[in-house]
Order: structure tokens, then sequence, then C-alpha cells
């Protein structure tokens, strides 16, 4: 030991009759060679880690070397700290310690010579995670300062786990998307597409794929407010695009139930199929499909003025359905049929040819729709042998009796919506009580009876067009004669209405022969122009029989 410690001027420090010798790490020690009798009490001390203050005490003495200042807590504990030598150059001056820093406890008189947490000083506590005896003031601050630490930790902790946890469920929901709908792309028939369309390349550009997100976005999520239909074969919702047109989205009607009708999947790649190949100012245009919802969309131009069988069973005075209208529509829907059956790159049957199936542009310009039950054939096929499919009072009867679609079926068709142009009327009457519950019936047996004029629209003879009435009249009975090799082709119907439209109904023509057919007449026009034009269709319902033979 290398310091001493004077007992007077410990005794007049303190009052106790004895001074104590510590050793300890900092080498602190008392200079005790100028004493001769001093009553000593030797105790080892162990310096911990720690933070105390000398002015806990009222005495605070400093060695003879002025390197340490101290000061008693209790009888068992003592603050031992350095003196700051950098604010104070001289050594300590009547147990005045100035400035100092480093302060530690010396715990006495206790087991192995540490501090635990039954051996602090006064005012003083244990700090079970520092392992050292604290002030209490300064144990509460850190308490509170460890309690926010603990705190932030676990906040950030959590906050961390629950990021990680969406993250996780994110990308497992992410993942489960893109499962979900490569499952729906390949059972809404996105497997045939491509097939069908990987052997006709040079439609493949005409057909866009959009996702489910485009489509829920551009209905508002299948909004009722944006239904403009419902059928048998799905829902049409009105749809805006990302770049602000106006689209049309069949929602095909797949699921019966819980059940999902995978036999409507061929329908509707049979519908995109055909309309790809189809360009026509008279058919509805495919812009695209989407495979990946639920059920398969459709996406067409849209068409403002919904369908013809609401034009004409829904007529208003603010716009009234002339006859000039109505000859123009059928003339347009006549045109869209001989295309399909002739000029299409393939002949295509429609097999629904109904006014709820023609569409009305913003000029009320017809545009044939619904493709999901037409048929693609090829050129030397003259039928099609396929299950019965149509909508009764549209369908043509011999189809229904030999299951054998032909081109003439969709030329009977055409002649309901004509007679339903014609008279107003829908195709099954719902009353029990008529006699005749269907408007071909109907319409055939007024034609006997001479007595068409009395089941007419009355905005259509408005006008006084009886010649082109009569002439349309007598043709649409031709186009729904039950003998399906008796009535003309579509192209020959368009020709007919054509040359009614030009001639105001005059179907005049003298080529030296006797035959009454208006095709007949018409093939000669064709093919010997110079005949001479002499013979006319009366109106007078008198000298002009309609029963008369076609």
């Amino acid at each position: 030991m290398s310091s001493r410690v004077d007992s007077s001027d410990y005794r007049r420090k303190r009052s106790c009759g004895f001074a104590s010798m510590i050793y300890y790490f900092y080498d602190l020690t008392f200079n005790i060679s100028n004493t001769t009798h001093v009553p000593t009490q030797l105790q080892w001390g162990t310096p911990i880690f720690g933070v105390c203050q000398l002015n806990d005490s009222s005495n605070i003495s400093c060695t003879s070397n002025g390197k340490y200042c101290w000061s008693r807590l209790s009888s068992n504990h003592l603050c031992v700290c350095d003196r700051d030598i950098h604010v104070y150059s001289t050594l300590c001056k009547d147990g005045e310690c100035g400035s100092y820093k480093y302060c530690r406890i010396l715990c006495l008189n206790t087991p192995g010579n540490y501090c635990s947490s039954e051996s602090c000083p006064p005012h003083y506590e244990f700090n079970n995670i520092g392992f050292r005896c604290e002030h209490k003031m300064q144990a509460q601050n850190n308490r509170c300062m460890t309690s926010i630490i603990i705190g932030c930790n676990t906040s950030f902790g959590t906050l961390f786990l629950l990021l990680t946890t969406w993250s996780t469920y994110k990308v497992l929901k992410r993942k489960q998307k893109i499962m979900l709908k490569q499952k729906y792309f390949k059972r809404n028939g996105g497997l045939l597409l491509q097939q069908h369309l990987s052997s006709n390349e040079g439609n493949v550009e005409k057909i866009k794929l959009f996702t489910s997100k485009e489509m829920e976005k551009a209905s508002d999520h299948y909004n009722e407010n944006r239904i403009l239909g419902q059928g048998g074969q799905g829902t049409v919702y009105k749809g805006m695009l990302i770049d602000g047109s106006i689209v049309a989205i069949k929602k095909s009607n797949m699921v019966e139930g819980k059940k999902f009708d995978e036999k409507k999947v061929e329908q509707f790649i049979n519908e995109v199929i055909i309309l790809s190949q189809i360009n026509h100012r008279n058919v509805v245009k495919l812009l695209g499909c989407c495979l990946e919802a639920e059920v398969p969309l459709l996406v067409y131009e849209f068409i403002p003025n919904g369908t013809l069988y609401d034009l004409i069973h829904n007529q208003n005075e603010e716009l009234p359905l002339t006859w000039e209208m109505r000859l123009r529509i059928a003339i347009e829907i006549a045109n869209a049929l001989f295309y399909l059956h002739s000029a299409a790159s393939a002949p295509i049957y429609h097999r629904d040819i109904k006014s709820s199936n023609i569409l009305l542009d913003d000029k009320y310009r017809a545009k044939v729709s619904d493709f999901g039950t037409s048929r693609s054939i090829a050129l030397e096929q003259t039928h099609l042998t396929t299950r019965v499919q149509g909508t009764f009072g549209y369908m043509d009867p011999e189809y229904f009796r030999s299951n054998q679609f032909t081109e003439k079926s969709d030329v009977y068709s055409f002649g309901v919506v004509l007679i339903e142009l014609l008279t107003g009327q829908k195709p099954i009457f719902a009353e029990q009580s008529e006699p005749v519950r269907s408007l071909v019936s109907y319409f055939l047996h007024s034609m006997q009876e001479n007595s068409l004029f009395n089941i007419l629209d009355p905005m259509v003879v408005k006008d006084d067009p009886e010649q082109e009435i009569i002439v349309v009249a007598l043709v649409a009975k031709r186009w729904l004669n039950l003998n399906g090799k008796k009535r003309p082709t579509m192209k020959q119907v368009a020709m007919e209405l054509e040359l009614t439209k030009a001639s105001g109904g005059n179907v005049i023509e003298d080529c030296g022969d006797e035959e009454s057919e208006i095709d007949d007449k018409i093939h000669s026009w064709e093919t010997n122009p110079s005949c001479s034009m002499s013979r006319t269709v009366t109106t007078d319902s008198a000298t002009f029989p309609l029963n008369s033979s076609f």
C-alpha cells in the first residue's frame, strides 16, 4: 500500500475511534506510517460498476496524493471517485475535491466482497439487469429508459413481425391469385382458343386478352346499374376502358347454381373464333376477351341504342319507327347475313337470328350480334347436323324436324324478323285466347285471307307505302316456306329487298317467260339486264291476290 491516512485528520472528520484501511481496484490506500498506536479494522471491498454521488454524504475526503475523492454512504459502503485533474491542478485541500468523475461504490463486509440486491447503501437499489447499485432516482430513470427501450424494441419487433407476416400473406395471396387465374384460363377454354388461333395465325392480332382487373375496373365491379341486358347466354354490362373508350362486356352465363357448365365453354370460344374472322359494318365488332375471370368475358364495341326487339315492341313518339326505317334495317340485316353465308373466309351460319340479337348503333344502323351458336362450315358443305339450338318462334321447322341446319334456316329466321317489323307483333302470342299463337301462322293466314293490312303495324302504313309493303310481304312468304329448298338464298333475299327499295315496290320485268318466282326474275335481271321492264305488281287487293302461289 502506497498511501496512508492521517488518523488525527480522520478523527477531525469522524467521531469514531478507529480508522479503516481499504484495498481496492483503483489502488486507493491510506498512509498510516506516521502514527504509533491506531486501532484498526481491516476491511476488504470490491468496487463494482455503478454510479454514486459524493454529495450524498456530508463528509467528503480525498487521498493524500489528491488522486481520489471518497465519502461514506453508510457504515458498509464507500463512494470513491477519481479527481478531474484537468480542472483542478492542486491537490485536495480541506477535503474539497472539486470536480470528480468515474465514481464507484465499495461494498464492505459482504460475502465475497460483492454487492448484491440486499447490500446496496441507503437511497440506492440493486439493478438486476446491470448488476449494480444505483441511486433510486437514477434507477427509476434507468428503469424508465429501459422500459422505453424495451417498449420500443418490442414495438419495432411487433411491427417487423406484422410487416413480415403481411408481406408473406400478400405474396401467398398473389401466388394464389395467379394460380386461380391460370385455373380459370384453362377452364374457360384458353387452351382451346390458343389451339384455334395457332392454326389460323392471321387472326391472332385481332383478339386482345384483357385481365380480370381491367374488366372489374371497367364495369365498376359488375355494378347492377351498368347492366345493358340479360339473356340465356349471359349478362351484358356497359364499361369504360382505361383509354376512355366505351365497351360492352358480356359475362357468359356458365354457372348454374354451383356447377360450372363446361358445355357452354365451347359456345364461348366458338363466338370468339367466329367474330375474329368477321369484318362487316353490320356485324358487331369483337374487341377482345378475358379468360382469367371466374366466367369468361367478351368485350364488344358499345352499341348505344339497344336491340331491334326493344325498338319494335317498346315504341315511343319521340322516335317513330317508320316504314323507311324498317326497310333499311331489314336490308342491313340481310346484307350482314349474305356476307356471313357467302363472303366470309369460310361460310358462317348464325343459327339464332332474332330481333333481340340485332343491335342498333347511334344512327340506328343494324348490327348482328350473339354468335355463340354460330358455326363455320367447309365450302363444300351444304348443311350442319347438330342438336337443335335456337329460339322458339324463329326456328326453322325443317331444322327442328331433321336436325340439319342449312343456310336456308337462317333465311327462315330472317323472314320471321321481317314480319315482326311489318306487324309489330312478337313471334309467339302470349294470350291463350288467340286461335293462332305463332306470328308466322298468323301472317300466312292473313295472306291467305287477303287481310294483310289488318295485321300491319299502324306506323307501317302511315306513309302509304302500299306497293313496297305488298312486295315485301310476298317475298317474306317465300322465305317462310316449310320446304327449305324453295326458299331463296340470303344473296337473293338481300337483292330482293334492295330492288324493292330502289324501285319503290315496282318489281317489273318481262323476259318472255311466265315464271312468277321473284328470285327467278332477279336472277334473270342479273344475267340479262336488257329485258324490258313492263310488268308491275299492283296494289289493288282485288286484282292482286295475296294468296297467290310462289
